[in-house]
């Protein structure tokens, strides 16, 4: 038998995306931090994320004109005091990214100074999108990895899955840790901590067609609802409209800014289509633009719709989108002479662990930082940009938070070591690999872009068998990476069902054709756990 493992700090973070990692770096002068992992260090959606980050840099914009289309994109959801405490920091979020080493574009001004470029993106009313060219995620994850690794208060576990947070047995409403699952001895070990953040990213992964990682299976949710956090506005699931349709590209992503720059959409005769959805056309908020494609495309019995910016200057198009231009050139096609296939994908979740605006939960030493999180900034539909923005004044936020109760939770509380002396090795991987194709299909089917009662109900059916299948195998087996992810991709979707069956109205990302129009007063839709058992 494999002896335990227990490993102590004073903050544990789970997650190592722009959140996690901005979290430790702020925290990691004071204490003692872990950042577990799932994967490498720079794998996540932070790495993929192309378009840019919304700040507030030009003269000619403002923190209210920021705040009024954060606002107007959430449809009415948007909690304000969010809204505003994310753009106020927005600038200074930013100065400390450039300070690391980010290398944001930079352009002459008018008067021969140098600038940063700022692009527009949907729903903006002015350029605020800071960017290194069309891989500004890929240059925030490396940039922030490389100071986590210098930092001798820092220590990553890499290809680590968090399995569960473990509760005091003294004061119900703290952790004292989390069971992890070490993928390179695949074995289960302990880490003890004062505090603990999650940083897991979102849970599009529930979906079969989506523009995220592998990685991003609602673990930190799933989590968090079994240790009795609340979660909030699980029903608002962001569809990227542009995702590449070709089957050589799963799940690339084509940037908005592409839109923001001048590309058209257009049906495959070549004709445009969003000026009869929305009198922004191509600019609209990105749940009006992914219906306009999903209506389009299910109308004309097309796989997909088109994204055209061959009408630009050739070197224009390479100089600013060089990442989408090696990617398409390299599958055959040009896009300075020929449009884009597209689809929409599952692209972001809205909703999550409710914190406040220090990012704590309702437990008493648990964060939640970045796409795990409602913070109440995004409402029913994120606004382009303002993601990364949100993982990077959280995580400051949080930090600070943490850094202030740092003599708090002396607890030397013992806690019990995995056990696993009543299960044994699965010889049924393929029950797995089954219900998760199912699961991806059916949310996709029956809880996407457009959803009726009758879908919802059904999927919450199918949800409720699965979760008896899980259950049944968890309590039987050893963890296994693909276990693990199901279990909390099931979890989350029955969170999103319900959340979806809750909300009897269409607004912003959630549109219900058995009721299509918003319906007022509206406010988030809030889910609170049954009490809360030992695991």
């Amino acid at each position: 038998m494999t002896q335990s493992i227990e490993h102590r700090c004073d903050v544990l973070i789970i997650g190592s995306g722009a959140a996690g990692l901005s979290m430790a770096l702020q925290l990691a002068d004071h204490c003692q931090v872990i950042v577990l992992s799932k994967g490498p260090i720079a794998e996540g959606s932070t790495y993929y994320a192309q378009g840019g980050i919304a700040a507030v840099f030009d003269e000619d914009d403002s923190i209210d004109a920021h705040v009024a289309d954060t606002l107007d994109a959430g449809a009415g959801l948007c909690e304000e005091a969010a809204v505003r405490f994310t753009a106020s920091r927005a600038k200074q979020a930013m100065e400390w990214l450039i300070q690391f080493g980010v290398p944001f574009d930079q352009e002459k001004g008018p008067k021969g100074q140098t600038r940063y470029h700022l692009t527009r993106e949907g729903g903006h009313s002015h350029r605020r999108i800071l960017h290194a060219a069309d891989a500004t995620g890929k240059a925030v994850q490396t940039t922030l990895v490389d100071a986590v690794r210098a930092h001798p208060n820092i220590h990553i576990f890499e290809r680590y899955n968090a399995i569960d947070l473990i509760r005091s047995k003294q004061q119900r409403q703290r952790l004292v840790g989390a069971y992890v699952w070490n993928r390179n001895r695949e074995h289960v070990e302990t880490i003890r901590a004062r505090f603990l953040a999650l940083a897991t990213g979102g849970a599009s992964k529930v979906y079969q067609y989506t523009s995220n990682p592998d990685v991003a299976s609602g673990d930190g949710i799933a989590m968090a609802w079994r240790a009795g956090c609340d979660v909030a506005n699980m029903e608002f699931n962001q569809f990227h409209p542009t995702c590449l349709y070709h089957p050589e590209a799963r799940n690339f992503l084509i940037t908005e800014a592409l839109r923001g720059e001048g590309a058209l959409l257009k049906r495959p005769d070549g004709s445009r289509f969003m000026p009869a959805f929305d009198e922004r056309a191509e600019l609209a908020p990105r749940d009006i633009v992914a219906r306009a494609i999903d209506y389009e495309m299910k109308r004309l019995g097309a796989d997909c719709m088109y994204l055209d910016i061959s009408h630009k200057p050739a070197d224009f198009i390479v100089k600013h989108f060089p990442t989408i231009y090696r990617k398409c050139r390299s599958l055959g096609i040009d896009i300075t002479r020929q449009p884009i296939p597209v689809v929409p994908a599952a692209h972001y979740s809205c909703g999550g662990v409710v914190t406040d605006l220090n990012a704590k939960t309702t437990l008493e030493n648990l964060y939640a930082v970045g796409e795990v999180a409602y913070t109440g900034l995004h409402g029913a539909n994120r606004m382009a940009s303002n993601s990364l923005l949100e993982c990077v004044v959280f995580a400051h936020a949080g930090a600070a938070h943490i850094i202030s109760r740092l003599n708090e939770f002396e607890s030397e509380e013992k806690v019990a070591p995995w056990d696993e002396s009543q299960v044994t090795n699965s010889d049924e991987e393929v029950v797995i690999q089954h219900n998760w194709h199912e699961l991806r299909l059916f949310m996709w089917d029956y809880v996407g872009i457009v959803r009726t009662n009758k879908r919802l109900e059904r999927a919450l059916r199918r949800i409720e068998l699965l979760q008896q299948e899980i259950h049944e195998y968890y309590s039987h087996f050893r963890v296994s990476n693909n276990l693990l992810e199901l279990r909390n991709l099931v979890q989350v979707a029955e969170l999103i069902v319900r959340c979806a069956i809750t909300r009897k109205e269409s607004r912003g990302l959630h549109y219900n054709l058995d009721f299509p129009e918003p319906s007022a007063p509206s406010g988030p839709t809030v889910l609170t756990p049954d009490p809360v058992t030992d695991h």
